[in-house]
This record gives structure tokens, sequence and C-alpha cells, in this order.
């Protein structure tokens, strides 16, 4: 009874809140869960263009099921459409491809969008990346010789000529132009981590994207995870079959090992990795953050101790 009173109260707050001119929607659990009739509207997301006069932004297209980029600029507030929904669907297919994320490349003239994702743990890290040349309109899928939604933290080189991806836990190079693909990393797998990072990083030191492009687009610096010896701990999946699955992770409980985490540069045509140096158990140390330094080709890698409240 008391279920049956909130829910009244709800949808006559609902109706009462419908602007003036607009059509009362249907209160159902399809609209509810399914069809998200009633879901916040959200905003981005949003992107500076390369002249810091405009950003750039998705809309829903009043063409196609789909949504357009727009640039707004910021003095004026004028509109433009930059990438309309239409050159986003690929060739043999009648629907543009659902933009879960998008990234320019440094010069503007190509669009990267990550689309068909799946989670990872908390977030749709893995999935699908597509190029737009905008001066051409050519559309071209990436990584279309991996398996289907593998890809995860694709970002330009600097000079927008490719693009750096993780799959597989390998780390990948592929030319824009001609899809050529170079596999840079070659041990992932197993107890192996290149290019992102095992469930203690994740949780505890929020890194999910591990490689990055130095400044002058000639080499890949990428964390690398050692798993073997971390205790396993059995997550149940209840949802994806009749019959329930575990699901192995390395996890190690408070005083057991950890993993072993290295930081190397590997050169972007492929090659030998040069592993850095780092003083100490490299169970021992969290290397938390690494970046290269603008306009150089050093890399700035703090270390720190792991700390006693790790659970």
């Amino acid at each position: 009874m008391k279920k049956m009173v909130w829910i009244n109260l709800f949808a006559m707050l609902l109706f009462a809140n419908v602007g003036h001119g607009q059509e009362a929607k249907t209160l159902t659990l399809a609209n509810i869960y399914k069809n998200s009739e009633f879901g916040q509207k959200g905003f981005g997301p949003v992107r500076w263009m390369k002249d810091n006069k405009g950003y750039s932004t998705l809309e829903e297209s009043t063409n196609l099921a789909g949504k357009d980029i727009v640039k707004y600029d910021a003095k004026t507030g004028k509109r433009t459409i930059i990438v309309s929904a239409a050159d986003l669907i690929p060739k043999g297919s009648e629907k543009p491809l659902v933009i879960k994320d998008y990234k320019w490349s440094n010069d503007n003239t190509k669009l990267l969008v990550f689309t068909n994702t799946r989670k990872v743990w908390r977030y749709h890290t893995r999935g699908d990346y597509w190029v737009l040349n905008l001066a051409t309109k050519k559309l071209s899928q990436l990584g279309k010789s991996l398996p289907e939604a593998t890809l995860m933290f694709a970002k330009f080189s600097p000079d927008g000529s490719r693009v750096g991806y993780v799959s597989d836990l390998n780390i990948y190079i592929e030319e824009v132009s001609s899809n050529s693909v170079t596999q840079i990393t070659k041990d992932g797998g197993g107890n192996i981590i290149n290019g992102t990072f095992d469930w203690v990083y994740e949780e505890e030191l929020s890194c999910r994207d591990g490689f990055r492009w130095s400044p002058d687009g000639e080499n890949i610096a990428y964390w690398q995870s050692n798993t073997a010896g971390v205790g396993t701990f059995y997550m149940i999946n209840n949802v994806d079959s009749i019959y329930s699955k575990p699901i192995p992770m390395p996890y190690p409980k408070v005083g057991t090992q950890l993993s072993a985490v290295k930081v190397g540069v590997v050169p972007a045509i492929g090659g030998e990795t040069k592993w850095f140096d780092i003083p100490g158990d490299p169970r021992n140390n969290y290397l938390a953050r690494m970046d290269f330094i603008p306009n150089s080709n050093e890399l700035i890698n703090p270390t720190t101790k792991p700390s006693a409240k790790h659970k």
C-alpha cells in the first residue's frame, strides 16, 4: 500500500512539473529504465578548440537518431555544427555511431570517437574507436583486426598522424591514413599488464590509462605490472547466464604481496623497451603518476611507499 502511495505521489509531482506546451509522458517501467524518458539531460563532453575561442559539445541531431558535435563561440554564443550525425554513419550502416566520448587531434582536423563500450569494473573504458577526417569526411575504424570492443585509452600522437591504444594488455600504434598497425609490446597477457593497471592501482590510486606519447611523437612511456604471486580473489558473475561463473582477480590482502610495477619507454615504431632504474623493491613502491615534461624528452616519475592503510 505504501509503495503504491509513493508511486502515485511521484507521478503527480512528475506531471505537475511538465513544462508549458510539453506533452506529458507515460510513467511506465520501460520509459523509466529502458527508454530513459525521465533521465536528467546531460551536457558535454566539452572540449576546448585549438584557438581557445570556442568549445565543442554533443547535441541531439534534428535529422537523425544520433548526436551532432557543435561548436559554440565562447564570446558571442554563435552555434556551428562541425560534425553532423550523418558524418558518423559507417559504410554499410544506416545509423550513426553512438558517441560515448570523443577527442580532437591537436590541430582539430581529426576526430576520435569512442563507441560500443564495455564496463571494466566501474567505468566504460573498453570499446571500439573510429577516426573521422574532417577535411575528407573519411570515417575509419581502428583495430579492425583485433577482437571487438577491446580497445582502451586511444589517443592521437602529437601530430595527429597516428593513434596509440591498448588491446588485451598490449600497446598498439596505428597509422590513421593507412590503418597500418604496429604492436609495440608483445608480452602482455596472463600476469603481465601493459598500458593499463591491476585492481589496486585503479581502486586506490585512480590509475587506468597507462601509457603516454612523448611530445615529439617518437616514443611511448608506459607502466607494466606483473601480478605473479599476488593472491586471487574470486568474484561471482550471476548476470551473464543462468549459471554463475567465477571471475579470478589478483587482489592483495593486507600484508600480502603486491604486483611488481615498473615504467619503461619504447619507440613508437617498435623496438626494445628501456626500463627506468627505480630504487627499492618494485613490489614495495607505488608508481602512481608519470608523464613527459612538455617540450622535452624527459619523464617525471614520482615514487611513493605503499600506505599502511591499504586494504
